[in-house]
């Protein structure tokens, strides 16, 4: 960053970004409003008592607001480029730290408890990440398109997240995910952010279809990409559509000819004997011993020697990073399973399932959902006003001033005060964004970007959780859920970002 001390500057009220920090104020103010609503029926009435969570958000916000000072009129913003190197390596010190001596909280080993306060390492590695990723990225000479680069900036980002992983908080290592945005912004090729889509598709494809139709999509994509590169359309549509065509009906087909050669009291036979041969007392016809997995695969096989000569005749490395993302989309479906079963908690394998309609289960790890969905729904437009809910006044829905305050927002204030504040949020992301563009420092505009990117995937999760479209894996909604480590975090990462577009305003 460029060393702008040592001239006179204009004035503070007209170098802050008071939109920004209005909105912040705004939706703290919000949060604590329905943290209140959450908990008032079964605690002190006074939204002041400190021994409620109400009260006790009162001094997280007082706290924040001396944070946000210190930050903004103390702290030279010249020290954050600095210091980002070490404050990476002393957050992971304690990412790492807290596994071992932190308090196990829901299955989470991921906070420190010093007495009466508790503190969540995760909720400040946003920060050091985004700021060792802006020092890093603002180098001279840097391109995220060399290889060396981009090993080095996606270490930055995976080094914490698989700590935070490894401390079972899956919701805060996603968090991580949207990073790739500010990636696509400095450079990166937006095929990546093609890929994880594709990749998550092909997950989702596994669990609840089956691999064959997983792999089938994987080539349709594949093939289709390698064709529209090569300016190739026509030869997809005469080619490969009427294989695809046929490899999506060969189950079918096959599972036909089984029947036609059973005859219906053969199929009689083997449905009561639950598709047991053997106990049918039939011989297994050759059409229920072809697997046509293997013949996509074998198919696959085949087909990608003849892919890889012609891109090597026509220099065409894209063909061959296509059949590569294949190959690597084939071994991510039969991974998939161990991954599912191995690799995910019992808990979040329940709220997958859950959440892709492979289990019903309204009153396990779907009741969270549905009482969020039913309060949310209860409210109707303008809501059942403040302290009215009846979702909320009787604790139907667990976690409600936390990772559920939205659905308190949403039946006490409607659809009328759930848009205004999601549009809060927008505002503030979009100003986040117009300031980071605006920047002469790449370090200002590099993290600007990051804290858009951090409290959007919050937004995104948080309330797709609460409406059912994510799995409920625990985050909180920024600014406004109750928490400190939270409200500080977040209001450390704004605030760092707005100190940094105030330096640079002070003298242009």
């Amino acid at each position: 960053m460029r060393d702008l001390g040592g001239h006179k500057g204009r004035g503070m009220a007209k170098t802050i970004d008071w939109k920004l920090v209005i909105c912040y104020l705004l939706l703290v103010l919000i949060g604590w409003a329905n943290i209140y609503a959450s908990i008032h029926s079964s605690e002190p009435a006074s939204i002041f008592d400190f021994d409620s969570r109400s009260g006790k958000q009162f001094v997280w916000i007082i706290t924040a607001l001396c944070i946000a000072a210190l930050i903004l009129f103390v702290l030279s913003p010249r020290i954050y480029e600095g210091l980002s190197v070490p404050i990476y390596l002393f957050v992971l010190a304690l990412l790492i730290a807290v596994i071992f001596l932190g308090i196990e909280v829901k299955g989470s080993r991921s906070w420190f408890a010093f007495g009466p306060v508790r503190f969540q390492p995760a909720e400040i590695s946003k920060i050091s990440t985004s700021l060792l990723l802006a020092t890093l990225m603002s180098q001279q000479g840097y391109k995220i398109g060399r290889a060396k680069d981009f090993i080095f900036t996606a270490m930055v980002i995976l080094l914490p997240m698989m700590i935070i992983v490894l401390q079972s908080e899956t919701g805060s290592a996603l968090v991580y995910v949207g990073f790739i945005f500010m990636l696509y912004r400095e450079g990166l090729s937006g095929w990546l952010i093609f890929l994880v889509g594709m990749a998550i598709l092909s997950f989702i494809l596994t669990l609840t279809a089956s691999p064959y139709v997983a792999i089938l999509v994987l080539f349709a994509v594949a093939s289709l990409c390698i064709f529209l590169y090569s300016g190739r359309f026509k030869w997809w549509l005469m080619a490969c559509v009427p294989i695809i065509t046929l490899f999506a009906f060969m189950p079918s087909l096959l599972d036909m000819c089984t029947a036609g050669i059973l005859g219906e009291e053969g199929v009689a036979a083997l449905a009561a004997a639950e598709g047991d041969f053997e106990a049918a007392g039939l011989a297994r016809p050759f059409t229920d011993r072809i697997n046509p997995l293997y013949i996509l695969l074998g198919f696959i096989g085949i087909s990608i020697p003849f892919v890889i000569y012609q891109a090597y005749r026509e220099r065409n490395m894209f063909s061959h990073l296509a059949v590569i993302s294949l190959i690597a989309g084939i071994v991510l479906v039969f991974s998939a399973d161990f991954i599912f079963n191995d690799v995910l908690q019992d808990h979040q394998r329940k709220r997958i399932e859950v959440l892709l309609g492979m289990k019903e289960d309204p009153t396990g790890v779907g009741y969270n959902v549905n009482q969020s969905m039913i309060a949310i729904g209860s409210g109707g437009l303008f809501g059942k006003g403040y302290l009215n809910g009846t979702q909320t006044t009787y604790g139907f829905v667990p976690e409600q001033s936390t990772d559920f305050i939205f659905c308190t927002i949403g039946e006490e204030w409607g659809f009328a005060g759930t848009t205004f504040v999601i549009l809060l949020y927008v505002f503030l992301i979009w100003r986040i964004i117009k300031n980071a563009e605006r920047s002469r420092e790449a370090f200002t505009r590099i993290y600007g970007y990051c804290v858009a990117c951090c409290i959007f995937m919050h937004l995104f999760i948080n309330i797709g959780m609460t409406i059912g479209l994510m799995p409920v894996i625990g985050i909180p909604l920024p600014f406004v859920s109750y928490g400190g480590s939270s409200l500080w975090g977040f209001t450390a990462l704004l605030f760092i970002f707005i100190a940094l577009d105030r330096n640079e305003k002070k003298y242009f």
